[in-house]
């Protein structure tokens, strides 16, 4: 009889003791919702230290940052849930600015630069909230529209389409004179965004992002990326589950263009070209792109990234010398770590994969929200 004890125990699995085991429904639930507990946490952290004890620059440049990191969630909504690359989302984003310079700038300024809008629009002045929240619903419905069509191509073609999109928009919002300025400057947003405006956004999108990737309409998007074939055969609306997937990422995106405007007050076209795109997708490609925490992790890696070799770019002295980085030496460094990152961890930082630190993995946090939902 003391043996069998004995075996038993033997049997009996042992839990680090750097694992938090979540008995409870409470601690349960709190598993379930780690991951965006926890960036909100750690963007809470960042926050607070730089603008509590940094200067204008650098709280400026967290705040850009912060908007970019809003860009890469909305990305991830969809590039990761439907698995398509998609080129053209900073077009919503553009949507979303010019959507917020028409509501909040005042009405003598409309008048005067942008006489093509209607009445109502030049003699009111709308809300920084209302703007916001308009602007990314005007971008969700350009994405409704468009999307009927995009969404029916797969794979590569879809994704060209996706350029497609953002090269229409542009040239479209490049020659509107009467509404946008056409390739002059837009002035008179007012500025409201900085980095204690944009962390509650950024908390309610990660929670909202993480809830939709759980929920069946995100479980039948991932379906169709990792077997569209097999996904239709079960009854799964591939088309309409894209749609859906694209409507709210374009909603998200057009939210961080309301708040970009509002964050430099002046609007120019050429703002939302090719090297946001690509510095936004690469965020999205060195963190991970099917899971919320390497979407948070690439950002904040390529933003910390980046603002270091802009300060080597702008040099430090070494005696009587100057030592600096040559012109372009930001975007050498970011591709140089892409490609460091495809060829030894081509599923990002955080190989697609939560992070659920200190719990002890997934399983039961998927098994908390399945029930949930």
């Amino acid at each position: 009889m003391a043996m069998t004890t004995e075996g038993n125990s033997a049997q009996r699995p042992t839990s680090s003791r750097f694992t938090i085991e979540a008995k409870s429904p409470f601690m349960l639930q709190v598993r379930a919702w780690w991951p965006p507990v926890l960036w909100s946490i750690v963007l809470l952290i960042i926050v607070a230290i730089i603008m509590l004890a940094g200067g204008p620059v650098l709280q400026k440049t967290l705040t850009d940052a912060l908007i970019k990191l809003l860009v890469v969630v909305g990305l991830y909504v969809f590039i990761g849930n439907s698995g398509i690359l998609s080129f053209g989302h900073i077009g919503f984003m553009m949507i979303g600015a010019y959507g917020a310079a028409w509501m909040t700038c005042c009405p003598r300024t409309k008048k005067l630069f942008i006489p093509g809008l209607p009445e109502y629009l030049q003699t009111h002045q709308f809300p920084f909230l209302v703007s916001v929240v308009v602007s990314g619903l005007l971008a969700a419905v350009v994405a409704l529209i468009s999307g009927s069509v995009l969404m029916r191509l797969s794979g590569i073609a879809a994704s060209i389409g996706t350029f497609a999109f953002l090269m229409v928009m542009y040239s479209f919002y490049l020659r509107w004179d009467p509404w946008t300025r056409g390739a002059s400057t837009m002035t008179g947003l007012p500025v409201e965004t900085n980095s204690w405006v944009m962390l509650p956004f950024i908390v309610v999108v990660m929670f909202g992002a993480f809830l939709y990737a759980r929920s069946r309409y995100g479980l039948s998007a991932k379906a169709s990326r990792d077997d569209e074939v097999a996904s239709k055969a079960a009854g799964v609306n591939v088309v309409g589950q894209r749609l859906l997937s694209f409507v709210i990422s374009a909603f998200i995106v057009g939210m961080a263009g309301a708040l970009f405007g509002h964050f430099l007050g002046i609007l120019t076209v050429d703002s939302f070209g090719l090297p946001l795109t690509f510095i936004t997708l690469s965020m999205l490609v060195v963190g991970g792109m099917q899971s919320l925490s390497g979407a948070v992790l690439g950002s904040i890696v390529i933003s910390a990234l980046f603002e270091a070799l802009r300060q080597l770019e702008v040099g430090f002295n070494v005696g009587e010398s100057v030592i600096a980085l040559p012109g372009g030496g930001r975007e050498v460094g970011i591709g140089i770590l892409m490609l460091i990152i495809l060829i030894f961890r081509r599923n990002g930082l955080t190989a697609n994969q939560e992070i659920y630190w200190p719990f002890r993995g997934d399983a039961a946090a998927k098994t908390a929200m399945s029930r949930k939902s």
